[in-house]
């Protein structure tokens, strides 16, 4: 498989054990090249994912000393992609939820539309936990008001594809979207730049612990941060509205234009 000088896909890992060679391993049978970021890791995969790297010019590997959340470990990643001249990357997590066979659809799309970002609209199956699939809702209500109708219709699922510069640089003008908070607030924000969410249909696969499933995601912390988030943007969205509405009703730099 030929490697695109464009598109990569960028997967962030924390301690998932061995799905992540799984994961990995999935996401380079559909793409080149892949990049891994391990935030952190301590349970032994860095060793594991170092043997595979050296083995696969097709896969990058980078390594952060200590756990820093996905969002910091997305930054150091689209960093690192941008100084190599890559202007999009496709975030899939390492738990093994997200389904690499849809990699080269998304990155199609993309191509297609450079300035739009390409995000995922997850398919449930019986997996998947009642408490997140009801709790998301109240996630995405929240997103859709923030950006007006800009047309995102999942704030949650990560499995997405990100203009680079962009994403950069709504991130570095505030501390936030390090952690948990990150793949809501990333759309957000880039919606408010004028970024442009075109959403297709991915299935979520929530795995079993016996079959190596792990998830760091906790029911108070977590929603917490999220319910903080929510205020913080609304706050924003606040003062920014009669620019939003300004721009919605002009047509200047509208919604559906990068």
């Amino acid at each position: 498989m030929n490697p695109s000088a464009t598109h990569l896909v960028l997967i962030p890992s924390y301690n998932t054990g061995a799905t992540v060679y799984e994961t990995v391993r999935g996401a380079r049978a559909h793409w080149n090249p892949v990049w891994v970021v391990t935030d952190g890791s301590s349970d032994g995969t860095v060793e594991g994912l170092r043997e595979m790297a050296a083995a696969d010019p097709g896969l990058r590997l980078l390594e952060l000393p200590r756990n820093q959340g996905k969002g910091a470990a997305v930054l150091h990643g689209l960093q690192a992609a941008r100084q190599a001249g890559f202007t999009h990357a496709l975030t899939m997590d390492s738990d093994g939820q997200h389904p690499a066979v849809l990699i080269p659809a998304f990155m199609r799309a993309s191509t297609q539309d450079i300035g739009a970002m390409i995000l995922g609209r997850p398919v449930f199956d019986a997996s998947a936990p009642l408490l997140r699939v009801r709790g998301r809702r109240v996630s995405n209500w929240w997103t859709n008001l923030e950006t007006l109708g800009a047309g995102i219709d999942d704030s949650l699922y990560g499995f997405r594809v990100y203009p680079i510069v962009e994403l950069i640089g709504v991130m570095r003008r505030q501390p936030w979207m390090r952690r948990f908070d990150f793949d809501t607030e990333a759309v957000v924000r880039l919606a408010w730049r004028g970024v442009r969410p075109i959403n297709l249909a991915a299935p979520v696969r929530y795995l079993r612990p016996e079959e190596g499933g792990v998830s760091h995601f906790r029911y108070g912390r977590d929603n917490l941060l999220l319910t903080w988030m929510h205020m913080r943007l609304m706050a924003e969205f606040v003062l920014r509205l009669p620019w939003l509405t300004w721009r919605r009703l002009t047509g200047k730099a509208p919604f559906g234009t990068a």
